[in-house]
């Protein structure tokens, strides 16, 4: 029932400049693939070891996002088989979501001012040029 590797269904990748814990970042990643439906109930997570390798990350940083994931009810794990996406829905209350919008426009003010957009009017320019095309 819970065998599908999700290899090609999500590429796991981590910011060390966000200001995010890499744990969040990987719990953020699976959540919005869950929502997307990139992950269905039934894809197998990579394994801890091998995502740790992955990401040149400790493992123990991998096993708190599947741990935090799992008491979200977001996956299951099967000892000796794997962790597993549950058919439990992604439900991101008011709170959490704002959080994710706060930390996503922060990191892009972030890449626009590394990218030479400083102030408020470039920006405004900037989108009213993309809102054109």
């Amino acid at each position: 029932m819970y065998s599908t590797s999700i290899r090609s269904k999500i590429t796991f990748s981590l910011d060390p400049v966000s200001g995010v814990p890499f744990y969040r970042q990987i719990i953020q990643q699976v959540e919005r693939a869950i929502l997307a439906k990139h992950l269905v109930p039934g894809d197998r997570l990579p394994t801890i070891r091998s995502l740790a390798i992955e990401l040149k990350i400790n493992p123990n940083t991998i096993a708190k996002a599947y741990s935090e994931l799992e008491l979200r009810g977001l996956v299951i794990t099967q000892v000796g088989s794997g962790t597993y996406i549950s058919d439990k829905e992604v439900d991101l209350k008011e709170t959490e979501r704002q959080k994710r919008i706060e930390e996503c426009i922060g990191r892009f003010f972030k890449e626009m001012e590394a990218l030479g957009i400083r102030t408020k009017q470039d920006l405004i320019e900037l989108i009213q040029q993309f809102k054109e095309e």
